[in-house]
């Protein structure tokens, strides 16, 4: 009896992956994640075999850039209708369509490029394949979100970064060095550019979104709008430009504030990875000090590291649907600080080829889960008027830690005269900076269901 009961809660624990939305979130998260390898690390690697320096392969970072600011676009997404495509598919599907489309064509003519002969003709398109995986990044979330209910906002989470591993791990990153080594690069990068017909497919066969903006938003809309039409000493086209700005840039913003307690959630958003974003930083490097190879590094990382990876993803969308975001939320959060410590003991125990295995797969373990609650966690802050605009500046905040506080770990180690299980107990006090702010969150603000 005992048994069919724990079989019975752990079938009902992976119900909600059993819902047809997770196949399309599934397949989404792949035509997301597959065009990351392409522009970043497997890049670097076709530039440095046709004999780039090492400093230009540095400055192809900044191609990157559309990533960390796609949230000024993402207003355009939520209000601008696309000719022929939006009244076809509906406004997420049209968007979808539109910028896979452009996507699969930008990643082909970036293989046609040579960075032997071209070096500022790749950077420009690798920007055009950056500017628009960034824009369906943006779509996809928004889709994701308002295709699905607050209680299945975790396996959605989970399904959608799945997809996005098989995407860019596995098929861009991995296939796309066995096939850069069989055919060359340029016919790899032109092969992969077909993988985005997987989110196109998925998008031709799944339903356009149906949640309605909440009532008291559009009224909201409504008297901000009668209100410029009152500004009749202004002429009618400055008042409908203003209109537009309002309602498609200042409303998303002016909506959130209007929250109680929407300043402390965004303070939270910003400190709750600060641990890992310095840990994560400088994990290659003190692997490289302890004396590991590169060779042993990329088989714990991708075989123990990327295994335990996946299934934090999968439980972490269980414990979501089964606990609830916040109470997920703050243990992952918790698990994440604790297995930072893990990589004291490496630094105690020195070259320990097992307790290497164990930091990295228990880091990933956590990792996994608490992606997951905090992207669920991000979704659940979204007015679904404003889905697109206010889920891509809530994803930059919390992206911003990772990019502006790493860059002090390298000092940090060096202030410490290269103590490195000391640093990395510091990460692990640095990870629970956003728990007791979690705790009140939980108390006050609790999440509710979207309208």
């Amino acid at each position: 009896m005992i048994n069919l009961s724990i079989i019975d809660r752990i079938r009902q624990g992976f119900e909600p992956y059993r819902d047809r939305r997770m196949l399309t979130l599934l397949a989404l998260g792949f035509s997301s994640g597959l065009p990351a390898p392409l522009v970043f690390s497997n890049l670097s690697i076709w530039l440095r075999d046709e004999g780039v320096s090492r400093t230009d392969i540095g400055l192809f970072a900044l191609a990157a850039t559309p990533y960390a600011i796609n949230f000024l676009w993402a207003p355009l997404i939520d209000r601008l209708r696309l000719p022929w495509l939006t009244a076809k598919f509906g406004r997420r599907r049209a968007w979808a369509l539109m910028t896979q489309s452009l996507l699969i064509l930008a990643i082909a003519l970036l293989s046609f490029t040579n960075p032997s002969e071209g070096l500022w003709l790749m950077a420009v398109a690798v920007l055009f394949v950056t500017f628009l995986s960034a824009t369906q990044d943006i779509v996809i979330d928004a889709y994701r979100i308002e295709i699905l209910e607050l209680s299945q906002y975790g396996s959605g989470s989970a399904a959608g970064i799945w997809g996005w591993h098989l995407g860019g791990t596995l098929v861009g990153g991995a296939g796309g060095l066995y096939l850069a080594d069989a055919l060359g690069w340029n016919a790899a990068y032109l092969l992969l550019s077909v993988g985005v017909l997987i989110g196109m497919m998925a998008v031709l066969m799944s339903p356009e979104p149906k949640v309605a903006p909440p009532a008291e938003t559009l009224a909201e809309e409504q008297r901000a709008i009668a209100l410029l039409e009152r500004w009749t000493f202004l002429p009618e086209i400055p008042r409908r430009i203003i209109g537009w700005i309002y309602l498609t840039i200042l409303a998303p913003l002016l909506e959130f504030t209007r929250r109680n307690g929407w300043l402390l959630i965004l303070i939270f958003i910003f400190v709750f990875k600060l641990g890992d974003a310095l840990l994560g930083r400088m994990s290659g490097v003190f692997y490289r000090e302890l004396g590991f190879s590169l060779t042993q590094i990329a088989e714990v990382a991708k075989v123990y590291g990327l295994t335990a990876n996946l299934i934090g993803i999968v439980i972490g969308g269980v414990l979501v649907a089964k606990i609830g975001i916040l109470k997920a939320l703050f243990i992952s959060g918790f698990a994440t600080a604790a297995t930072n410590l893990t990589y004291s003991w490496l630094a105690v125990s020195g070259q320990s080829t097992g307790v290497f295995i164990f930091a990295v797969a228990s880091d990933n373990f956590t990792t996994g889960l608490v992606t997951v609650a905090l992207v669920a966690y991000l979704s659940s802050l979204c007015n679904s008027a404003y889905t697109a605009t206010q889920y891509a500046l809530l994803a930059s905040l919390a992206n911003l830690a990772r990019i502006w506080f790493s860059a002090t770990s390298g000092m940090m180690v060096d202030g410490l005269d290269g103590d490195w299980a000391l640093f990395f107990l510091i990460c692990a006090g640095i990870a629970l900076i956003g728990l007791p702010l979690l705790m009140v969150i939980m108390r006050r603000y609790p999440i509710e269901n979207k309208t």
